[in-house]
């Protein structure tokens, strides 16, 4: 079976792997929507989450400007590298989860 693109991906799949990751740090699920919501201004409520992430990160209605400020490494990829404007969202999620799952303050993960 071929693999799956992130991008054709609903985040329905990839949203429960996000909390996951920080329950197991003793995280919860309401910090990892806190942190959704202020990098892409989703209310988790009432987002649809059965749309592909392209459609996800695509359609944000309010991304952050400050998400520039997140730097550092996911999956050994320098996330301020990334050229790919999709991808470089997607992983920048995937950096304040770490960083939440880490256990660093909210303020500081919000910078």
């Amino acid at each position: 079976m071929p693999r799956q693109s992130i991008f054709d991906m609903q985040f329905a799949k990839v949203y429960p792997l996000l909390v996951q990751k920080a329950q197991r740090k003793g995280r919860t699920k309401e910090e990892v929507d806190t942190v959704i919501a202020w990098l892409t201004g989703y209310d988790l409520a009432n987002a649809n989450l059965a749309v592909p992430c392209r459609e996800f990160f695509g359609g944000a209605p309010a991304w952050n400007p400050r998400a520039e400020k997140i730097t550092g490494k996911v999956c050994g990829v320098q996330v301020e590298t990334i050229e790919d404007p999709l991808m470089k969202r997607i992983r920048q999620l995937d950096k304040l989860v770490d960083e939440l799952a880490q256990g660093k303050p909210m303020e500081k993960i919000l910078r």
